[in-house]
């Protein structure tokens, strides 16, 4: 992270140079935020590259995060964050909007494809079938011993285990299987009428 003209300063020197000079930046110092490049390009450009993967696009975000950093370096603080930290933090945000809204647009179909789109969702019928299905399970299901009922229901629809509903219901284990297992074999036959 040092210049070559620095190589072997340590991470609090480095730390205490870059808050330094993000409060020069903060008073329009323009060679300030030429030092914090120098100092930090290389990795800010690494985290955006990574989350782009295009080279030019990593550019044009890097580019965007020091104009940021020269517009924001009054609200860097110091006691909340690193200066790199904080760097890291508005490259990595400004590239993922920038990969967001690249997505985004990429989806973008042009209007007149509008009618090829299909509705996912199902059709009056199949909604009438499906309700129809759902009656008849909880008809089948109220024709079933109550413990049964209960323990089926909550076995497939809240997806509590054998062993929990053996616990919750104070039986043993193989009762509980015993009664699933009788209790599918009612519904199956009941749903098949």
């Amino acid at each position: 992270m040092g210049r070559p003209d620095r190589p072997f300063m340590d991470a609090d020197a480095t730390r205490s140079q870059l808050a330094a000079a993000l409060v020069r930046v903060a008073g329009g110092d323009r060679a300030a935020l030429r030092t914090i490049y120098q100092d930090t390009s290389a990795k800010l450009f690494g985290v955006c590259l990574r989350i782009l993967n295009d080279r030019g696009e990593a550019e044009d975000v890097l580019q965007d995060v020091y104009v940021t950093v020269w517009r924001k370096a009054a609200t860097f603080d110091p006691g909340r964050a690193s200066p790199i930290t904080w760097m890291v933090a508005i490259a990595r945000n400004r590239a993922i909007d920038r990969l967001r809204a690249t997505a985004v647009s990429r989806r973008m179909e042009p209007i007149e494809a509008a009618d090829a789109v299909s509705d996912p969702s199902p059709v009056a019928v199949e909604r009438v079938e499906l309700a129809q299905q759902h009656q008849r399970l909880a008809g089948c299901l109220k024709e079933l011993e109550a413990r049964h009922s209960a323990a089926i229901r909550a076995a497939f629809l809240d997806g509590a285990t054998y062993e929990e509903l053996a616990a919750r219901m104070r039986v043993p284990l193989g009762t509980m299987k015993s009664w699933i297992r009788r209790g599918l074999l009612k519904l199956r036959a009941c749903l098949e009428q």
